[in-house]
């Protein structure tokens, strides 16, 4: 089996999750048969390719024109996601449109002319200012992909809304069955107050595809009642963690206080106010303890300024955003591993922190605590249960031991190859949908 896959980050150049997954899935579906090509907008070179076979956008040269290599109706849309540059680079909106009449009249086929409309459009592969910009242009490069790659897959897989609209371009081109992949939807990153554009992207692309999958039956449950996409076409499977070939030492520890770490983005949905909530209410009765707050985000100001009113900025720690083996690094530092988000579809990192042998606190209102029974799980508003479970973990070590002991057996058995597994069944009911 053979499969398309359009995601947007890919380790070690990752932003938050997504890569994660994305980098563990296709380690998992490669050890269950399955051939991916892996198409993001910008890599870098240094990517594993070990299991994949990486396709970099930026170097695709994409072909536009009457039909826009298959991705017409999603132009179509182009006043709405506010794309402020021509399709076709570097050309004025007088000379496209002048160019793009004389093509009409020459009646000839995208696919047969290889002259100015033959264009390479280089990606940042961030989350900048231009991002809808990129999204509509990573579109018709996926269409140029679909078509050049034509007779070499079977399935398309899209992950998150960034590549929705590249998953349908490369559909209508290819005619192949379409799996879209919901991470997050707009309402965990915005609450009710979603971006209305981006929400009409996910929406779209989860209408499209033949198969939705959700990270967990939380985001299920949203996809249903807040996009309208039937329930029997929205499939749960839970991410999973991948285990190093090799766990490294613990890094020696500067301290002998004890260490409790919020590692994600420090925004809205992330929940680190009530980090910080908690983290004062446990110093109050435990004074040797040390708070790290691992990532950045939009609140950071706000939550550096909370720190220092409550008066224990000298028992917090910001590290900034962490990455590859620096995070591996925190969590073996740590005696505790919290994640109050408020909105969380599943929440890879408490996975990870149990991997590396650290008792986790979780919110209720997150995917992840679906799959687990050996976490300490608490409403994220709930500061006061959130602070007593953070000092029942630090003061008893039975306790601690406990949780670390069984979620590490508990963990061990969530592995990418059985989600992996789940997936190539939903490739192959799709094909064998289509063939019918």
């Amino acid at each position: 089996m053979r499969v398309l896959m359009f995601g947007w980050e890919f380790p070690p150049h990752i932003a938050g999750g997504l890569g994660t997954a994305c980098y563990g899935m296709t380690r998992g579906l490669a050890r269950n048969g399955v051939d991916v090509t892996f198409v993001m907008p910008h890599a870098s070179g240094d990517e594993d390719k070990r299991f994949v076979n990486v396709v970099d956008a930026s170097d695709v040269e994409a072909v536009y024109g009457d039909i826009y290599g298959g991705a017409d109706d999603i132009m179509d849309k182009i006043s709405f996601i506010h794309i402020d540059s021509n399709m076709v680079p570097y050309i004025s909106p007088e000379e496209y449109r002048s160019y793009h009449d004389e093509f009409v009249k020459s009646g000839k086929k995208v696919w047969e002319t290889k002259d100015l409309w033959s264009q390479r459009y280089t990606f940042s592969g961030k989350y900048g200012a231009n991002l809808m910009e990129e999204v509509a242009r990573y579109a018709v490069v996926a269409a140029q992909v679909a078509r050049n790659l034509e007779g070499q897959f079977d399935v398309i897989h899209a992950h998150d809304w960034l590549t929705y609209f590249a998953g349908i371009a490369a559909k209508r081109v290819s005619g192949k069955p379409l799996v879209v992949h919901m991470h997050a939807t707009e309402y965990d990153r915005s609450g009710e107050n979603i971006n209305t554009q981006t929400y009409a992207i996910e929406r779209a692309g989860m209408h499209a595809a033949d198969k939705v999958i959700a990270v967990s039956n939380l985001t299920r449950k949203i996809i249903i009642e807040k996009y309208g996409v039937p329930a029997d076409k929205v499939v749960t499977v839970h991410n999973a963690v991948r285990f190093a070939e090799k766990q490294d030492e613990a890094p020696e520890r500067g301290v002998e206080d004890k260490i409790v770490t919020f590692l994600g983005r420090i925004t809205y949905q992330k929940g680190p106010d009530y980090f910080v909530e908690a983290a004062a209410k446990v110093l109050k009765r435990v004074p040797n303890v040390r708070f790290v707050m691992a990532g950045s985000g939009d609140m950071m100001n706000h939550v550096i300024r909370r720190v220092a009113r409550l008066g224990i900025a000298d028992r917090f720690h910001f590290t900034g955003f962490l990455r590859g083996d620096d995070v591996h690094k925190m969590f073996r530092l740590s005696d505790v591993y919290i994640m109050p988000s408020v909105s969380e579809p599943f929440g890879i990192s408490p996975l990870e922190a149990m991997r590396s042998n650290v008792p986790v606190i979780i919110s209720k209102q997150s995917g992840v605590a679906e799959v687990l029974d050996y976490a300490v799980k608490v409403d994220y508003w709930d500061v006061d249960a959130m602070a007593d479970a953070i000092y029942g973990l630090i003061t008893y070590p039975a306790l601690s031991h406990m949780f670390a002991k069984k979620g590490l057996e508990e963990v061990t058995g969530l592995k990418w190859n059985n989600a992996a597994a789940k997936i190539k069944k939903i490739y192959q009911e799709v094909i064998d949908n289509q063939r019918r």
